[in-house]
Order: C-alpha cells, then sequence, then structure tokens
C-alpha cells in the first residue's frame, strides 16, 4: 500500500494501517517526546500482516521507547562536549560535522541525536549560526573532510545545499565533502538533477554515506537513485546499525551488504547501536555483534565487509570492535582463526600442506 503523503502522526498510524487502535495511547505519549515520521516509500514497504516487520520496527513508536536504563544518556557520543560553534562537531583533526539542519524525512526510533532532531528539536541553521560554521572551517587548516550530517542534510532545497557548497569552494584546505543521508532510500525521487548538481558546486570530492539497515530498504526506486548519484560521479559509501529485531542475522546481513555492493555502494560502517535514551530494546551484547559480523567473513565477498564501530560514549571518537582473528602465542608466532572456525599456528609449524 503505498501512501500519498508522509505520516506524522500517531493517528496517521493507525489510519494508514501501521498501528492498532489499542497501540494509539501508547504511540501519542512517545511522540510527546520523540517525532515520528515516515515516508510513502517505507510506508508501503511495511507489511501490515506481521508484527515484527523489521520496517516497521525501525519507524513506528513502541512504548519501551519511554523506558531508560540507566546508561543511556542524551547525547551518547558527545557531539555537545566537542561543539566550538553551533552546528560543528570537531572530534578528529582533520575533519569536522556541519549540522546545518535539525530535521529528517523519517525519524529512526534508535536514533543516537533523537533528542536534538524532530520539529522541537534543534532546527535549521540561522543565517548568522552558518556563518560562524563557515567562518570556524575556513580557520582551521587542518580540517581536510567537512561531514555534512544533521538531521539528514538532503532534505534541504538544492538551493540551499547549493549555497553551502558553493561557500565551501572557496576553502582551498577542504578537499573532501561527504554528506550523511538517508534520502536515497526513503524518499528517492528528492534525488534529482538538481540536488545532485547542488552535491557537486563545490567543485570538491563528494561523498555520499547511505543509511539503511534491511535489503528490503533497497528497492528499485532505491537503487536507481544510487545510480544516478554514482554515474554523476559522487562516490557512496554505506552505513548501518546493528539492530535486534531487524538486522541480527547473518543471512539479512549478507544480503543487506551484498545489495550495497551491486549498487556500487561501499560498504563503510555497520554501528553497535548508541547509548541513546529509550533504546535498549534495539541493542545487541557486543558479544553478539562480534559473532554476526564474524559470520559474514568467507560468507559474502570481501567487497561486503563493514567495518563494525562503537561510538565510545562520552565523545571519545569510534572503535573498531570486531573480534579478532589472532591471537599471539609467543614472540612473533601466532594462532591464526580461519572463517570456518579452524585455528592455524603462523608461521606454520612442520611441512606445509595445501588444504
Amino acid at each position: 500500500m503505498k501512501q500519498d503523503r508522509a505520516i506524522r502522526t500517531a493517528k496517521d498510524l493507525v489510519s494508514a494501517g501501521l498501528l492498532g487502535a489499542d497501540r494509539l495511547g501508547d504511540a501519542e505519549a512517545v511522540a510527546k517526546r520523540y517525532a515520528i515520521a515516515v515516508t510513502p516509500d517505507m510506508a508501503g514497504l511495511i507489511d501490515r500482516a506481521d508484527p515484527n516487520d523489521p520496517i516497521a520496527r525501525q519507524f513506528v513508536p513502541d512504548i519501551a521507547e519511554l523506558s531508560t536504563t540507566p546508561e543511556e544518556r542524551a547525547d551518547p557520543i558527545g557531539d555537545l562536549s566537542h561543539s566550538p560553534v553551533e552546528g560543528i562537531v570537531h572530534r578528529y583533526p582533520d575533519r569536522v560535522l556541519l549540522k546545518a539542519v535539525h530535521v529528517c524525512p523519517v525519524y529512526c526510533r534508535f536514533c543516537f541525536r533523537r533528542e536534538m532532531v524532530g520539529p522541537e528539536g534543534l532546527g535549521t541553521l540561522a543565517p548568522e549560526a552558518m556563518d560562524a560554521a563557515i567562518g570556524y572551517i575556513t580557520n582551521h587548516p587542518e580540517i581536510w573532510e567537512v561531514i555534512l550530517t544533521g538531521g539528514d542534510p538532503l532534505v534541504l532545497s538544492a538551493r540551499r545545499l547549493e549555497e553551502m557548497m558553493v561557500r565551501l569552494k572557496d576553502i582551498p584546505h577542504v578537499k573532501i565533502v561527504r554528506f550523511h543521508s538517508r534520502v536515497p532510500v526513503v524518499e528517492p525521487q528528492r534525488v534529482d538533477d538538481k540536488l545532485i548538481a547542488a552535491l557537486k558546486a563545490s567543485g570538491k570530492t563528494t561523498y555520499v554515506a547511505l543509511h539503511a539497515n534491511h535489503p528490503r530498504e533497497l528497492t528499485p526506486a532505491a537503487r536507481a537513485a544510487a545510480g544516478r548519484l554514482v554515474d554523476a560521479g559522487v562516490v557512496m559509501l554505506s552505513q548501518s546499525v546493528l539492530l535486534r529485531g531487524i538486522n541480527d542475522d547473518p543471512d539479512v546481513l549478507a544480503e543487506l551488504m551484498r545489495g550495497f555492493v551491486e549498487m556500487r555502494v561501499k560498504p563503510y560502517y555497520l554501528h553497535h547501536p548508541d547509548l541513546a535514551p529509550g533504546t535498549a530494546h534495539f541493542r545487541l551484547s557486543i558479544a553478539e555483534g562480534q559473532a554476526l559480523v564474524k559470520s559474514l567473513r568467507g560468507r559474502v565477498s570481501g567487497l561486503c565487509q563493514p567495518t563494525y564501530v562503537l561510538d565510545i560514549p562520552g565523545g571519545y571518537g569510534k572503535a573498531p570492535i570486531a573480534a579478532s582473528n589472532v591471537e599471539a602465542t609467543g614472540e612473533d608466532t601466532y594462532k591464526v582463526s580461519d572463517w570456518q572456525g579452524g585455528v592455524h599456528a603462523y608461521p606454520p609449524t612442520g611441512s606445509y600442506e595445501t588444504p
């Protein structure tokens, strides 16, 4: 079923058949704290007969979101502690986040910035704040890459995007501009010639990191949108979040990563879920995540292998957390595990035999 407009309220979810009337009160309670939005493209993918549909689970509110565990925090990856001016996060020496907007076409129920995004969130940068953000980038020659995030920067009009990119064009030390977005998947029709031209207006190398979590999101329309970007010279990467009940299955992860590669989108990051408030029902243990990621090795091509990462709470940055396949046993001697679970000495002892 294809909706003709975005769903933005709990009552809209009931009307669209995405939520039972018996859950309306719970959904309205969640909506008082966290924004709701589901695009027609995503609503059309939801199997209304499946109470555990992995697309619905990403976008339809659940009363569990109002249960906060002690370790959860409003700013789980420490954006605010690394924000020298409004709209800028400068966590690593050679790159900054530029958060021009704090609205999205969809609101993920596991979002790590859920306290900041939405109609009641931080909003769009005012002109004077944008001037200060661009000034900060200009005055810091160590900044090689600018990452536009938010919110979703591709909700901005082509005109607004072009204005930002033209301003970045005049900063010689910025060489790379990267956009983090769900738009090519959740609202693929936005990826038209005007938007693509705007993304390239800086003359810098442009990347788009596409966020998708389940292979069903990679629809023909999404694949076509990604194709338009890649054909225009935009390099594409993927980022996904490892989520209980959505993609915590080796076959689902393999299909998702293969789908990205088929679309000419290089798998980049698989995020361990952050400690955002009300998201405990989505989180796996790190050990469970390591086992799932290990299952990909050998199961799918090396082209399909993302880096499994944890954003260390408090603003200390990302750390790769996949289980190691090598263990030191002495001075320059090791045990190495293969993809089928075999364990081998390195360097090998005795005569060498080809398997």
